[in-house]
Protein backbone atom coordinates (compact mmCIF):
# COMPACT_ATOMS: atom_id res chain seq x y z
CA UNK A 1 0.00 0.00 0.00
CA UNK A 2 1.19 3.18 -1.24
CA UNK A 3 2.24 5.59 1.78
CA UNK A 4 -0.73 8.30 0.74
CA UNK A 5 -3.40 5.45 0.92
CA UNK A 6 -2.71 4.37 4.40
CA UNK A 7 -4.35 6.73 5.88
CA UNK A 8 -7.44 6.62 3.64
CA UNK A 9 -10.73 5.67 5.60
CA UNK A 10 -11.10 3.08 3.58
CA UNK A 11 -8.31 1.14 4.58
CA UNK A 12 -8.68 1.13 7.82
CA UNK A 13 -9.31 -2.16 9.16
CA UNK A 14 -10.65 -1.22 12.89
CA UNK A 15 -13.43 1.32 10.37
CA UNK A 16 -14.60 -1.60 8.07
CA UNK A 17 -15.16 -3.60 11.51
CA UNK A 18 -16.37 -1.34 13.44
CA UNK A 19 -18.69 -0.12 10.22
CA UNK A 20 -19.83 -4.12 9.59
CA UNK A 21 -20.58 -4.25 13.50
CA UNK A 22 -22.86 -1.50 13.62
CA UNK A 23 -24.72 -2.98 10.20
CA UNK A 24 -25.03 -6.78 11.61
CA UNK A 25 -26.56 -4.97 14.93
CA UNK A 26 -28.88 -3.01 12.47
CA UNK A 27 -29.77 -6.47 10.85
CA UNK A 28 -30.49 -8.06 14.44
CA UNK A 29 -33.31 -5.00 15.54
CA UNK A 30 -36.09 -6.37 14.17
CA UNK A 31 -35.63 -9.26 15.33
CA UNK A 32 -34.89 -7.86 19.06
CA UNK A 33 -38.15 -5.73 18.87
CA UNK A 34 -40.24 -8.53 18.64
CA UNK A 35 -38.59 -9.90 21.93
CA UNK A 36 -38.26 -6.31 23.28
CA UNK A 37 -34.61 -6.20 24.25
CA UNK A 38 -31.54 -4.55 22.98
CA UNK A 39 -28.43 -5.91 21.13
CA UNK A 40 -26.36 -5.67 24.62
CA UNK A 41 -28.99 -7.34 26.32
CA UNK A 42 -29.18 -10.26 23.97
CA UNK A 43 -25.60 -10.90 24.26
CA UNK A 44 -26.30 -10.91 28.16
CA UNK A 45 -28.53 -13.43 27.66
CA UNK A 46 -26.91 -15.54 25.26
CA UNK A 47 -24.18 -15.93 28.06
CA UNK A 48 -26.71 -16.81 30.56
CA UNK A 49 -28.50 -19.24 28.75
CA UNK A 50 -25.00 -20.84 28.23
CA UNK A 51 -23.51 -20.66 31.53
CA UNK A 52 -27.37 -20.23 33.97
CA UNK A 53 -25.36 -17.84 36.39
CA UNK A 54 -22.71 -16.00 36.34
CA UNK A 55 -21.28 -12.94 38.49
CA UNK A 56 -21.26 -9.29 36.70
CA UNK A 57 -17.45 -9.66 36.62
CA UNK A 58 -17.41 -13.04 35.05
CA UNK A 59 -20.01 -11.74 32.41
CA UNK A 60 -18.24 -8.30 31.84
CA UNK A 61 -15.21 -10.39 31.24
CA UNK A 62 -17.04 -12.38 28.49
CA UNK A 63 -18.65 -9.47 27.28
CA UNK A 64 -15.80 -7.39 27.11
CA UNK A 65 -18.00 -4.64 29.63
CA UNK A 66 -16.80 -2.95 32.55
CA UNK A 67 -19.40 -2.63 35.73
CA UNK A 68 -20.14 0.68 34.70
CA UNK A 69 -21.89 -0.32 31.59
CA UNK A 70 -23.15 -3.54 32.19
CA UNK A 71 -24.85 -2.46 35.90
CA UNK A 72 -27.29 -0.02 34.86
CA UNK A 73 -27.89 -2.81 31.57
CA UNK A 74 -28.68 -5.36 34.25
CA UNK A 75 -30.76 -3.56 36.55
CA UNK A 76 -33.18 -2.56 33.68
CA UNK A 77 -33.37 -6.29 32.69
CA UNK A 78 -33.80 -6.97 36.27
CA UNK A 79 -36.68 -4.72 36.10
CA UNK A 80 -38.44 -5.87 33.10
CA UNK A 81 -38.21 -9.42 34.74
CA UNK A 82 -35.38 -11.38 32.76
CA UNK A 83 -33.42 -11.79 35.40
CA UNK A 84 -32.40 -11.91 39.39
CA UNK A 85 -29.22 -10.34 41.21
CA UNK A 86 -28.33 -10.79 43.96
CA UNK A 87 -25.33 -11.10 46.35
CA UNK A 88 -23.01 -14.15 46.65
CA UNK A 89 -23.19 -15.96 50.44
CA UNK A 90 -19.83 -17.08 49.99
CA UNK A 91 -18.66 -13.57 49.38
CA UNK A 92 -20.53 -10.72 49.39
CA UNK A 93 -18.68 -8.81 46.71
CA UNK A 94 -19.67 -10.98 44.52
CA UNK A 95 -23.23 -10.27 42.83
CA UNK A 96 -24.73 -12.96 40.99
CA UNK A 97 -27.16 -13.05 37.88
CA UNK A 98 -29.61 -15.97 37.39
CA UNK A 99 -32.52 -15.83 34.43
CA UNK A 100 -35.89 -15.85 35.58
CA UNK A 101 -38.68 -18.34 33.79
CA UNK A 102 -39.46 -15.25 31.81
CA UNK A 103 -35.59 -14.50 30.73
CA UNK A 104 -35.42 -18.10 29.98
CA UNK A 105 -38.37 -18.58 27.79
CA UNK A 106 -36.60 -15.73 25.57
CA UNK A 107 -34.50 -18.36 24.24
CA UNK A 108 -37.37 -20.58 22.91
CA UNK A 109 -38.47 -17.34 20.80
CA UNK A 110 -34.54 -16.32 20.22
CA UNK A 111 -33.78 -20.00 17.94
CA UNK A 112 -34.88 -17.86 15.14
CA UNK A 113 -32.87 -15.24 14.90
CA UNK A 114 -29.25 -16.44 14.04
CA UNK A 115 -30.68 -18.54 11.27
CA UNK A 116 -33.07 -15.54 9.80
CA UNK A 117 -29.80 -13.36 9.73
CA UNK A 118 -27.34 -16.07 8.56
CA UNK A 119 -30.02 -16.66 5.18
CA UNK A 120 -30.52 -12.72 5.24
CA UNK A 121 -27.01 -12.32 4.51
CA UNK A 122 -26.47 -14.39 1.34
CA UNK A 123 -23.06 -16.37 2.95
CA UNK A 124 -22.53 -19.62 2.38
CA UNK A 125 -22.24 -21.63 6.03
CA UNK A 126 -18.39 -21.87 4.53
CA UNK A 127 -17.84 -18.49 4.27
CA UNK A 128 -19.72 -18.04 7.37
CA UNK A 129 -17.56 -20.25 9.45
CA UNK A 130 -14.34 -18.83 7.69
CA UNK A 131 -14.98 -15.22 8.87
CA UNK A 132 -16.05 -16.30 12.22
CA UNK A 133 -12.70 -18.15 12.66
CA UNK A 134 -11.10 -15.15 10.95
CA UNK A 135 -12.46 -12.71 13.15
CA UNK A 136 -11.84 -15.30 16.56
CA UNK A 137 -7.53 -15.46 15.57
CA UNK A 138 -7.67 -11.82 15.07
CA UNK A 139 -9.62 -10.98 18.43
CA UNK A 140 -7.06 -13.44 19.90
CA UNK A 141 -3.60 -11.73 18.37
CA UNK A 142 -5.12 -8.26 19.74
CA UNK A 143 -6.04 -9.38 23.14
CA UNK A 144 -2.66 -10.87 23.17
CA UNK A 145 -1.04 -7.53 22.51
CA UNK A 146 -3.16 -5.20 24.60
CA UNK A 147 -2.18 -7.90 27.96
CA UNK A 148 1.31 -7.07 27.09
CA UNK A 149 0.55 -3.41 27.34
CA UNK A 150 -1.33 -3.40 30.98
Amino acid sequence: MKQEEILLLENQLCFSVYACSREIIRLYRPYLDELGITYPQYLVLLVLWEHETCSVNELGEILFLDSGTLTPMLKRMETAGLLIRKRSIEDERKVLITLTQMGLDLKEKAFCIPASLFEGTGTTEKEFLQLLKQNKALLQKIQKINQGRE
